[in-house]
């Protein structure tokens, strides 16, 4: 996704991802009403002073990693609430989700990447937290971390499309980032990483008959 290296485009990124975490974090809030949340590491005392956006402005400014390690983030988190549907994204959680998923992508995609320390110090966490995070994170995806081709551009697909409908961001129900307690295998679009695999090789005997 070319697209990702001009930073107005970057920028809309980085504002789209803030919206969409900031409705998930606030619906799941409401939800803890109603269905038991885990408490996790992840989970701060307190919620966080900084908002979403300035977070993830301040990881982009300082975190120097390519434009499509947030895309790979999202992804991530996107796994991360499937296999951990009681660990929803919430108010106490998304910074430090947020902080981890963007370091692991960096480490599983650039070529160059700084180490746990620096990252603790622009998420504004020590080193030995940093450290857990890291570990919980890669176990809760059950280290899950390749990211194929089709589901990258599918994901750039639908960020396109739902950042060309702002401000009236219409956020797919059946997204295990936004609603809590979906006993669902898809992703946005109703895209299944599985399923997609199978097809492909589906096709692929079919064109060796």
């Amino acid at each position: 996704m070319a697209e990702l290296e001009s930073p107005n485009v970057m920028s809309k990124l980085i504002t789209f991802l803030s919206s969409l975490l900031q409705r998930a974090a606030e619906s799941n809030d409401l939800n803890r009403r109603f269905q038991p949340q885990k408490i996790s590491v992840f989970h701060g005392l307190t919620r966080p002073t900084i908002s979403i956006q300035n977070y993830l402005e301040r990881i982009l400014k300082y975190a120097n990693c390519s434009p499509c390690c947030f895309i790979v983030a999202y992804i991530y988190l996107d796994r991360f609430t499937q296999r951990q549907p009681a660990l929803p994204i919430n108010s106490f959680n998304v910074h430090r989700l947020l902080i981890t998923s963007v370091m692991v992508a960096a480490k599983f995609m650039d070529d160059m990447y700084y180490n746990n320390a620096y990252y603790a110090k622009v998420g504004g966490i020590s080193t030995t937290e940093m450290n857990f995070l890291e570990v919980d994170f890669l176990f809760g995806l059950g280290f899950h971390l390749n990211v194929t081709p089709p589901t990258f551009n599918t994901y750039c697909s639908y960020l396109q499309r739902e950042m060309l409908l702002q401000p009236t961001i219409n956020i797919n129900e059946e997204s295990t980032l936004y609603v809590v307690g979906k006993s669902s295998s898809k992703l946005h679009l109703c895209f299944n990483e599985d399923d997609q695999s199978s097809h492909q090789q589906q096709q692929q005997q079919l064109a060796a008959v």
